[in-house]
C-alpha cells in the first residue's frame, strides 16, 4: 500500500516544480542573490516541513511504511535518518555547483539562461537517482555485502576528491556529447532559451542543449558518488529518496547563491573529502561497531562546521577566485566543442 505515499510525494514535487518554472519562473531573467536566497530558504523550509510528516507517517506506519520486509521503524528514527540523509545530500552537492559554475563558464551562458538548464537537468536527475536508488536498494537487500562495496567505493570516492581537479574541463570528450555531434547538426549560436533549432531546414540542437547534457552527466557522476553515502544512515528507499529529492530540488537556487562566491570556502572540499570517508568507515564497520544515526549527525555537522569556519577565517588568503559563472554569451560557443 506504500505506493500511494510514493505517487502522493512525485505528485506533489511535480506540482512545485510546475509551479516553478511555470509561474515564478516563466520568462528567463537574471536570478538575483535575494531571489535565490529567498527559494533556497523556501526549499529548506519544504524539506523541514516534509521532515516532520516523516515523523508521522512512520510513527502510525501510514499506509504500512515503515513495516515492510519486517523492519519495525518508528517516527523518531525515520526522521533522523530522513534529516541526516538530507544533510549528507545537500552537503556534497556543493562540490557539484562548482562544477555546474565551471561549465557555464566554459560555454559562456548567459545568466538569464542558467536557471532554464538548471530545470531540466535536475529533472532528468531526480529520474536518474530514482532508478540508481531503487538498484542500489535491491542491491543490498539482495547482497547484504554490498554495504561493503558502497563503503569501500566510498573511501576511493574521497581519495578521488582529494587529488582530482574539476578546472580541467573537456566536454569534447563527452559521451553523451559525441553522440549529440553524431547525429545532430549543432547551432553555430545561443538561441535564446531554445535548446532545438533548425539549420538548413534540419533539426538541430542549440549549444545550450549540449550544455544541459555535459550537466546531465556530471549530475550522474556525482550521483555514484553520493547516493551510496545515504545507505550508510538507511535502506528504507523511501527515507533515500525523498531526502535525494529535496537536496536536489533546492540545488538551482543554492547555486545562485553559492556560485560566484564558491572559491572563499577553500577548505570546504577537505570537509567534504573527510565526510565521505567517515560515511565510507561506518558502511565497513556496521556490523562489528554500529555508530548510531544520531551520532552520526553530530560528527557530520561538525565535520561540516569546522569546513566552513576554516573557510572564514582564511578570509583574503584565498587563492585567484573563479571565473564568474554569469559571464556573458560566447560568440561561437560550438566552436568550442
Amino acid at each position: 500500500m506504500t505506493i500511494w505515499l510514493w505517487i502522493g510525494f512525485l505528485i506533489v514535487v511535480l506540482f512545485m516544480l510546475a509551479i516553478d518554472l511555470g509561474v515564478f519562473h516563466r520568462k528567463s531573467h537574471v536570478v538575483s542573490i535575494k531571489e535565490a536566497a529567498i527559494w533556497t530558504a523556501t526549499w529548506v523550509i519544504l524539506a523541514l516541513l516534509f521532515n516532520i510528516a516523516v515523523y508521522f507517517l512512520y510513527e502510525h506506519h501510514v499506509f504500512g511504511i515503515g513495516v515492510e520486509s519486517g523492519q519495525d521503524l518508528l517516527g523518531k528514527q525515520a526522521a533522523i535518518q530522513f534529516f541526516t540523509g538530507y544533510v549528507i545530500e545537500k552537503s556534497l552537492s556543493l562540490d557539484n555547483i562548482f562544477v555546474i559554475a565551471l561549465i557555464f563558464t566554459y560555454f559562456g551562458v548567459r545568466a538569464k539562461y542558467q536557471h532554464r538548464v538548471l530545470f531540466w537537468g535536475i529533472l532528468g536527475a531526480l529520474v536518474l537517482r530514482g532508478i540508481m536508488i531503487a538498484a542500489g536498494t535491491a542491491l543490498i537487500h539482495r547482497f547484504g555485502w554490498m554495504t561493503y562495496v558502497f563503503g569501500l567505493l566510498l573511501i576511493l570516492t574521497a581519495v578521488k576528491m582529494l587529488v582530482a581537479r574539476h578546472d580541467n574541463l573537456e566536454p569534447d570528450k563527452n559521451p553523451l556529447i559525441r553522440l549529440a555531434r553524431r547525429f545532430f547538426a549543432i547551432s553555430a549560436d545561443f538561441e535564446g532559451q531554445r535548446f532545438f533549432t533548425r539549420v538548413n531546414e534540419k533539426r538541430a540542437i542549440t549549444p545550450l542543449f549540449l550544455v544541459l547534457l555535459v550537466v546531465e552527466s556530471s549530475d550522474v557522476l556525482f550521483a555514484v558518488d553520493s547516493i551510496p553515502a545515504i545507505f550508510a544512515v538507511t535502506h528504507d528507499p523511501f527515507l533515500v529518496f525523498t531526502s535525494n529529492v529535496f537536496a536536489i530540488l533546492g540545488l538551482r537556487s543554492l547555486y545562485f547563491v553559492l556560485a560566484g562566491v564558491m572559491h572563499k570556502f577553500r577548505y570546504l572540499k577537505m570537509s567534504l573529502v573527510f565526510l565521505l570517508a567517515y560515511v565510507g568507515a561506518k558502511m565497513l564497520l556496521a556490523d562489528q561497531y554500529p555508530i548510531p544515526t544520531l551520532a552520526s549527525l553530530g560528527i557530520i555537522g561538525g565535520i561540516l562546521s569546522v569546513g566552513i569556519l576554516a573557510s572564514v577565517f582564511a578570509g583574503h588568503r584565498d587563492s585567484a577566485p573563479l571565473a564568474s559563472p554569469f559571464a556573458g554569451e560566447s560568440d561561437d560557443p560550438a566552436q568550442k566543442l
